[in-house]
């Protein structure tokens, strides 16, 4: 295979990965009634399932950017892949609400491992000016996965039980991240963008004060809060407040999202990168105007009248995708390729440790005292912060590529 091709290659297996890793991820909230059907938890405890998860997810995030930014990238994908994959074979000896809790810490290390590490590597295949649409060719396997995790989880496990379904991704997993080690190439950091050699954007240190990553990096954490906690109960949510069969809920709501998070990711990557021409901001600007639109639509979705509850659910999901490539774009090109893993890692140990660590268990505590319409208001609030934070994120944005080359060519 010739070399032009292998960047292409490189982003389909990653991809595909990430699509797996996202089925995987979803069939849990698809099969929680069944869950709390043989071990009879709390909805505070059900949450807790995915708190743990990220808990982990992000506390190995920090260490493994560090290592990603010194050893191969290549090598780490492939062996998180690896571990994650495992860990969805031992759903096979859950047999108690303590061993499934187990299970989730290590898919959480696994899948850390590879999320991180991704975007840094795709990020040093293609120049800067088109990483919006290629961030959001490669998040598209967030919603798609999603979906496919809502839908295997409501079919197979109302038939076969809810261990059944987390076997689907498992043996996928094994070949495409060995196909990815041995077929691909490890890309020179920094390769394929102006670098614009600055403390914030080089060193660990720099990071801490770098605004641009930080008002990206906590607007996405409000976003991550909000959609972790709506996914995490979306179809428990149907199933108990709306009276839908959890089969048909998970269908239905799996359905929802792929359809709009195709459409909602791909025009926002589009959107973004047309926007940038004329504005360094726009990736933030179009995030935070994405996260106030959605707020409509949530908002009826939750509390207005059951004829119109999927077309509401519908357009709050097209705008909750819609700053997938943008924002993703705005972290990787607020830092320079020495820090990118490093810093990818710390974005990662943020949005969870303020977002869906800790939305779950929070919706499923209100739930337990009051109801879970009443839940899902603190994701409202959460947009309206991500908003917020993403507007004021406009004004720290880096140069862009072509004004980095006009001050070099000026100088």
């Amino acid at each position: 295979m010739q070399r032009a091709t292998r960047p292409l290659l490189a982003l389909g297996l990653l991809t595909a990965l990430n699509f797996l890793n996202y089925i995987d991820r979803y069939i849990l909230p698809a099969v929680q009634p069944l869950i709390k059907q043989e071990f009879h938890p709390s909805d505070t405890a059900l949450g807790a399932l995915t708190t743990v998860f990220f808990i982990f997810y992000m506390c190995s995030a920090p260490g493994i950017g560090f290592l990603a930014d010194r050893k191969s990238r290549k090598a780490i994908i492939a062996i998180g892949a690896l571990v994650w994959s495992a860990a969805t074979l031992l759903t096979a000896a859950t047999y108690n609400f303590t061993s499934l809790l187990i299970r989730h810490t290590v898919v959480g290390v696994g899948e850390a491992t590879f999320s991180l590490i991704a975007p840094a590597y795709i990020a040093d295949l293609f120049p800067e000016e088109k990483r919006g649409r290629i961030l959001s060719l490669f998040y598209l396997a967030i919603p798609m996965g999603a979906a496919l995790g809502y839908i295997i989880g409501g079919a197979l496990g109302t038939k076969y039980g809810w261990r059944a379904p987390f076997y689907v991704c498992a043996i996928p997993g094994f070949i495409v991240a060995i196909w990815f080690y041995f077929a691909t190439d490890e890309p020179q950091r920094g390769e394929r963008e102006v670098a614009l050699h600055t403390i914030e954007r080089t060193t660990f240190r720099g990071l801490l004060r770098n605004p641009a990553f930080w008002t990206a990096t906590l607007g996405l954490a409000m976003m991550t809060f909000a959609i972790g906690g709506i996914s995490a109960w979306m179809p428990t949510f149907l199933e108990r407040e709306r009276g839908i069969p959890l089969d048909r809920a998970n269908y239905y709501f799996g359905l929802i999202t792929v359809v709009d998070g195709l459409a909602g990711t791909a025009v926002g990557g589009w959107l973004g990168d047309l926007w940038l021409r004329r504005s360094r901001g726009a990736y933030y600007a179009i995030s935070g105007l994405s996260a106030l639109l959605a707020i409509p639509g949530a908002l009826y979705a939750f509390y207005g009248p059951p004829s119109m509850l999927f077309v509401s659910l519908a357009v709050a999901e097209f705008f909750l995708f819609l700053n997938t490539g943008p924002l993703n774009a705005a972290i990787v090109n607020s830092v320079a390729a020495p820090i990118r893993a490093t810093a990818i890692g710390m974005n990662l140990f943020t949005i969870h440790l303020l977002g869906d660590a800790i939305s779950p268990t929070l919706i499923g505590a209100i739930s337990d005292r009051s109801s879970l319409r009443l839940g899902f208001s603190v994701t409202l609030i959460a947009m309206v912060v991500s908003a917020l934070i993403l507007f004021l994120g406009t004004r720290f944005a880096p140069p862009r590529a072509q004004e980095v080359k006009l001050a070099g060519a000026s100088a």
